[in-house]
């Protein structure tokens, strides 16, 4: 019978996620510090470029140079974190000692009769990525539904 979740293994050794954090608390402090950067990636990013761009514009006139700072400035912001969230990938691995992948069996991988092993590895930067991503979109419908106050359109 297969478990319902999400299960994570180091192939390599046959630990889990879990085991690797409690034998080294480095391993944690490192798995924080991607969660931050991917939630930065998706909110902070994006968030303290209007800001920046807001207070450099005094005018209420729209003009394309903000729109233009904008549009460069929030990609390539983006692309600097990715490639630091991917270092810190990288020192995790090298601390931990784990291949650079680890076994996830995520529920829309698993075969119906369960024989077979799931070909796809995932890294731990990728988990949590789909997990901040996974908490924006359900924190962002909370907001939505229930904070925004905002009508949805329609018929009158």
């Amino acid at each position: 019978m297969a478990k319902a979740g999400v299960e994570v293994r180091d192939q390599s050794e046959g630990r889990s996620l879990g085991r690797t954090i409690a034998e080294k608390p480095a391993a944690l402090l490192l798995i924080l510090l991607m969660a931050v950067g991917s939630i930065s990636l998706w909110l902070v990013i994006p968030l303290a470029w209007i800001y920046l761009v807001s207070r450099i514009v005094k005018t209420t006139q729209p003009t394309l140079g903000p729109y233009l700072l904008i549009l460069f400035g929030v990609p390539t912001s983006m692309f600097i974190v990715g490639k630091l969230l991917y270092r810190l990938n990288g020192v995790y691995e090298r601390l931990t000692g784990q291949d650079p992948e680890v076994q996830v069996q995520l529920p829309w991988h698993r075969s119906m009769r369960g024989e077979r092993a799931p070909q796809r590895r995932t890294t731990v930067l990728e988990l949590v990525m789909m997990l901040s991503v996974s908490l924006a979109l359900v924190v962002f419908g909370i907001w939505f539904f229930f904070f925004a106050h905002a009508t949805l359109p329609g018929p009158g």
